[in-house]
């Protein structure tokens, strides 16, 4: 684990996507929530990840986000119309200049122009804390960047021309629509609410018209002869409790039409979502293929360098041994000695080789247990958590896969960390979308340094989990702890 025996690059790993790293905790009771299976250091990290708090819904969760929605409100159109003047002003220019070549350029910017006041409305709609939107394709992965594809790709991307529109027509329309009623709703809920404060202030004079006596007549046909003063400050506060009782709704209902556009207009296609699937499925062959190259690889050279060196070395004294048995019985005796301990170095060696693969506990007993028994065969304590049902299982391939990641980490745990105690945590967790997910980590105190390199163990652990449509984490600083953490879909 924490070796130089495997090397990484940054952002192999998108961070969103996994789940957080398990943090050190210095309080008594992470001491005293310890499993058993080892003495544990006073550096171990924890492993079990902090249970995410549901999110509560609701009236209440709507006025929690009342600030968010309403600063995304209103911006929307000073943003809105500064992005539409930039635009036609680019656009048409582009468009009346065109024929001395000059104009071509100015429509491109005007292309580009509108992607970003695109990426802005989605990155805003996202501090409004709504959903992420997938952004679009803008350039097929493997496409050579070059001027002139930059130049004349924005021409035949339909996204630009979607995003042209969205800037120029309809975002300024839905703009000016929400923001004046945003702006409404919110000053008269606050100056509803504070008629009390100005309105003696404003002076009266003759009035021909009193607001709340034309109200209460109209509502409950009479002739209204209360004091006009008191009955309009009375009328200003029921329809700022109203308006302000009512705000968290029109605001959030306001930011979804928001949204809805920008996801119609501003997002990834779902043709672009199919290709990407069937490119990660093609990716994700090829790293399964190449891991089990080189697992296949790897096994040749252990069985050359280990059983057969040996099975050698017993065959030579078993040959020894049948030349000295009749001239020196006592010579014989002690040679065949030593090709019997040959043979039961040799036996355990390939049973050490056999455990990466799939053996019976496994199959009978399902992960965890053959999780228990990786810890109880391992030189360094290993503690072993699970929030998984007693006896639960999964498919044959995800068992064996999981199995074999929980071998190569342990093993790396032996050679390579210099670690004094370890704990290993397996868990099944649901994300956002509904998927499965079945989480694997490993975290020792031993002197880190733990990276992916080509060619090596970790390296050939992220390829067979890729090859899963899984991930692979690799959080281990200089100096430890490590912890290592392999994420793999159910489904």
């Amino acid at each position: 684990m924490g070796g130089p025996t495997a090397s990484r690059e940054a952002g192999d790993m998108p961070s969103e996507t996994m789940p957080a790293s398990p943090q050190p905790s210095d309080s008594p009771q992470s001491s005293a929530s310890q499993p058993s299976g080892g003495p544990l250091s006073a550096t171990l990290d924890a492993v079990t990840p902090p249970a995410p708090s549901a999110r509560r819904a609701g009236y209440g969760a709507l006025w929690r986000g009342v600030d968010w929605e309403l600063g995304f409100l209103l911006l929307t159109m000073p943003i809105a119309i500064i992005g539409l003047s930039v635009l036609m002003s680019l656009f048409w220019t582009g468009v009346g200049t065109i024929v001395i070549f000059v104009g071509f350029f100015i429509v491109v910017a005007a292309f580009y122009t509108a992607r970003g006041l695109g990426v802005l409305e989605l990155t805003r709609l996202e501090w409004a804390r709504r959903p992420a939107i997938p952004r679009p394709v803008w350039e097929r992965p493997g496409t050579p960047r070059t001027f002139w594809r930059a130049v004349f790709g924005p021409f035949a991307n339909g996204h630009y021309w979607l995003y042209l529109l969205h800037g120029m027509l309809i975002n300024p329309i839905l703009s000016i629509v929400s923001w004046t009623v945003t702006v409404v709703w919110l000053s008269v809920s606050l100056g509803g609410l504070t008629a009390w404060i100005w309105a003696p202030f404003i002076p009266q004079g003759d009035r021909g018209f009193v607001l709340s006596h034309t109200v209460v007549d109209a509502v409950f046909r009479t002739h209204s002869t209360f004091d006009p003063t008191a009955g309009d400050r009375i009328l200003y506060l029921i329809a700022g409790v109203l308006f302000a009782a009512t705000l968290p709704f029109v605001t959030h209902g306001l930011t979804l039409l928001h949204e809805a556009v920008a996801r119609g207009m501003l997002g990834a296609w779902p043709s672009e979502a199919l290709q990407r699937e069937v490119a990660d499925l093609s990716s994700s062959r090829g790293a399964a293929v190449a891991a089990e190259d080189q697992a296949l690889r790897r096994l040749e050279r252990d069985l050359h360098d280990g059983p057969q060196q040996r099975l050698i070395r017993l065959q030579m004294d078993i040959a020894a041994a049948e030349r000295k048995l009749t001239d020196d019985p006592a010579a014989a005796a002690t040679l065949l000695a030593e090709a019997r301990q040959q043979a039961g170095d040799t036996l355990e060696e390939l049973r050490a080789l056999s455990r990466g693969f799939a053996p019976p506990l496994l199959q009978d007993r399902g992960l965890v247990a053959a999780a228990d028994s990786l810890a109880a065969r391992s030189p360094i304590p290993l503690a072993v958590e699970s929030s998984l049902q007693p006896g639960e299982r999964f498919s044959p391939e995800i068992e064996r896969n999981a199995y074999y990641v929980l071998a190569e980490l342990s093993t790396n745990l032996a050679k390579h960390s210099g670690a004094h105690s370890a704990r290993l945590f397996l868990e099944r967790t649901v994300d956002a979308a509904g998927g499965h997910w079945l989480n694997v980590w490993l975290t020792d105190n031993g002197h880190g340094g733990a990276t992916l390199v080509e060619g090596h163990g970790l390296r050939g652990l992220e390829e067979r989990v890729h090859g899963l449509r899984g991930e692979l984490v690799v959080d281990s600083p200089t100096g430890g702890p490590t912890r290592i953490g392999a994420r793999i879909p159910l489904a």
